[in-house]
Formats: structure tokens, C-alpha cells, sequence
């Protein structure tokens, strides 16, 4: 079950898919808010201050864009885009502007359910942020700057590192390349992907149990990157 009393507005102008997700989002423990429009989910998110919120970009008033903008402007609640726009451009045109995941339709409910927990787990302001990660056999320590792999102390060069801290940070969550190439090497490179490429490389090889097939450290093909912990 989801935490009790989390509320979770669905901005979608499907009928038939908010008759689906609100007895699948309060199954799982969650009040349900919906809207059919930018303008209303706006007015809604701003009164009601939900603790996520589901997003189509194909609405009737303004595109879906708009609204994460706008909701980035004045709150972090995390913004899950769940649209059946697939393409590559659309999915990081809405990480980019501030979404925080990206489900194209159709999906399952256990994928979404569990997107919105990993989404709740790391909504800023709940708890301090932590200083200590874990996923497999790796654990990062950012007060002592260590890694290590079932209890073997890893070298990572400094960039090496810094990526890995980026997504540990954000674990869960997908980062764009040009999110992940600003955050490490600066807002100079965001066109250098390829650095993107070797560095991931070279953390899988030191990382993962099979470097070819990564549990950890995935691909989000054409978008970006993201850390999964379990």
C-alpha cells in the first residue's frame, strides 16, 4: 500500500483513463484529484498543494508543457508526464522543462505505482538529504567520498564520480544527457554526449556485476540516463 493520504492529481482530459487510474491509484492508498484541463490542474495543484502529480501533455486549453513550467515556477512536487506522445523529442522537452519521470501510454499499473513511490521517496523536503547510497553490491559514501562494491574500496576518477553522485542524488529518476553533462562537466558541454557514452562505460565495467546487461546504472535510449536502486 502507498502512504496514507498522499494525494496525487491526474491532469488528463481521457475519461475513460480516469476511470481506470483512480480505483488503481486509491487501491493502492492514494486520494485522487482530477482535471480535464491545464487551467483547472494549475488551479488545483495551487489550492490543493498534491504530493504528485500525473500529466498528459495533450490538453484541450494549453499543451502539458506549459504546465509543468508552470508549476516549476513556484513548487518541486514531483511531475510525472504520462502522455502518449513516445518520441525521444517529446520525452526530454518535458525532463528538460522540469518534469521528474516520463510514462508513454500505454502502461501498466505496476509500472506507474511504482513510479510514484520511487517519485514520493525523493520529493525534496521530506527528509535531510541523505549522505550515504546503496544499490546492489555498491555503497557511496559522500562524507568520506568512498565507493565501494561488496566491500572493496573502488577508485573512480573525479569525473567518474561526480556522475555517479549526480544520479545517486536523483536515483529513480531519468536525467536527460544535457541535464547529466551540465551537472558534471558544465553548462559548456552540454553537446558532448559522447563523453556521456565512455563515462557510463567505464562506471558499469567498475560497478555492475555484468557491465553488458546493467541492473543498475540503465539507459533510457535516446533521453538519457537513470540510477535504479532495487
Amino acid at each position: 500500500m502507498g502512504p496514507e493520504g498522499d494525494l496525487i492529481l491526474v491532469v488528463d482530459d481521457e475519461p475513460q483513463l480516469l476511470r481506470f487510474l483512480g480505483p488503481a491509484l486509491t487501491s493502492h492508498g492514494y486520494r485522487v484529484l482530477t482535471a480535464a484541463t491545464a487551467g483547472e490542474g494549475e488551479r488545483l495543484a495551487l489550492s490543493h498543494r498534491p504530493d504528485a502529480v500525473l500529466l498528459d501533455l495533450g490538453l484541450p486549453d494549453r499543451d502539458g508543457l506549459d504546465v509543468v513550467a508552470a508549476l516549476r515556477g513556484w513548487t518541486d512536487i514531483p511531475i510525472i508526464v504520462v502522455s502518449a506522445r513516445g518520441k525521444e523529442d517529446d520525452k526530454v522537452a518535458a525532463l528538460e522543462a522540469g518534469a521528474n519521470d516520463y510514462l508513454t501510454k500505454p502502461f501498466g499499473t505496476r509500472e506507474l505505482i511504482a513510479r510514484i513511490r520511487v517519485a514520493l521517496r525523493n520529493r525534496p523536503g521530506t527528509a535531510p538529504a541523505p549522505v550515504r547510497y546503496a544499490f546492489g553490491e555498491v555503497a557511496l559514501d559522500l562524507e568520506t567520498r568512498t565507493v565501494t562494491r561488496a566491500g572493496e574500496k573502488v577508485h573512480l576518477t573525479p569525473n567518474e564520480y561526480k556522475l555517479l553522485v549526480v544520479l545517486a542524488r536523483n536515483a529513480g529518476k531519468v536525467l536527460t544527457h544535457n541535464q547529466l553533462l551540465k551537472e558534471v562537466w558544465g553548462p559548456g558541454s552540454a553537446q558532448q554526449h559522447h563523453y556521456l557514452r565512455v563515462y557510463m562505460n567505464q562506471l558499469r565495467h567498475k560497478l555492475e556485476a555484468d557491465p553488458a546487461r546493467p541492473r543498475h546504472l540503465q539507459t533510457e535510449l535516446g533521453v538519457g540516463y537513470r540510477l535504479v536502486e532495487g
